[in-house]
């Protein structure tokens, strides 16, 4: 699917949780999750990742139950009113919540555990044909940010990723399908994603899309002396610039027009490069 586009891809994020770090509670009414996707769209996302459920650091796993009717009537009334053409990615690591996404609607899905929590997740994927966003992350959302540690972080997370790439294949998920994310902020020191970023060459080197999930990361807030996640639009709209450059194709962001317009001038100044 991603390999048809030529250009960055903006996936915007649309949480509809009570307590996402940093719009919890924003759009988890249909009527504002549906403005929020209308406005998405206008302002340049190619697709929409709609979660259910919170994984910001210390937070609790939600069940499949309640994940699904979260998103699943977003999901079909994006269908059926805003468009039945837009991508639409599921942001979940349970197998249930992921074929249901799909039935209703669902082209993607998107799992911040690479199929590690539930192993089965990998196996709708097969069956449905879908991509797969298979991220990293050094233990779960509750405990991941436990004094993480890394000897070396980029080869570390490089090898995890090539094992989820492996678990992914047997079980008979498409190359073609898988996209790989480091997972940014998620059982990571601050020191350790910026060395993530860094060398995101090396990510890409893997020869899969890779997709940068950076947006409003407190890690950037240390650097900047805020302590407000919206007050890092710009620094988020630095590190997609960033990606661009070293040749990552899709970026999860919440603020879509800035990091769309961060994006395309740096995809102009790449193409540029061999020119003299």
């Amino acid at each position: 699917m991603f390999n048809t586009f030529h250009k960055p891809l903006i996936m915007g994020i649309l949480n509809v949780t009570p307590d996402s770090f940093s719009d919890g509670g924003r759009h988890n009414t249909l009527e504002a999750a549906l403005i929020q996707v209308e406005k998405m769209l206008a302002d340049g996302a190619d697709m929409i990742d709609i979660g259910g459920e919170s994984t910001r650091p210390k937070s609790i796993s939600v069940s499949s139950g309640e994940q699904i009717a979260r998103v699943i009537p977003v999901i079909k009334a994006i269908r059926a009113q805003v468009s039945k053409e837009v991508l639409i990615s599921v942001d979940t690591r349970l197998s249930t919540v992921a074929k249901a996404a799909l039935e209703a609607g669902a082209n993607i899905i998107n799992d911040v555990t690479g199929g590690r929590d539930d192993p089965k997740i990998l196996t709708v994927a097969a069956q449905a044909d879908c991509p797969i966003v298979l991220m990293h992350m050094q233990g779960t959302p509750e405990t991941m940010q436990d004094n993480p540690y890394y000897d070396h972080v980029v080869a570390e997370v490089i090898a995890s990723l090539q094992s989820s790439v492996n678990n992914a294949l047997a079980a008979g998920v498409k190359k073609e399908n898988i996209v790989l994310d480091p997972g940014i902020g998620f059982g990571k020191r601050a020191q350790d994603n910026l060395t993530l970023l860094a060398h995101l060459n090396q990510l890409v080197g893997m020869d899969f899309p890779i997709l940068l999930g950076t947006s409003r990361k407190r890690f950037m807030g240390a650097l900047c002396n805020v302590t407000e996640p919206c007050e890092l639009i710009t620094a988020t709209a630095a590190t997609t610039a960033l990606g661009v450059m070293a040749g990552v194709q899709l970026f999860r962001v919440h603020d879509v027009k800035e990091n769309r317009q961060a994006a395309d001038v740096a995809w102009a100044i790449k193409n540029a490069m061999g020119e003299s």
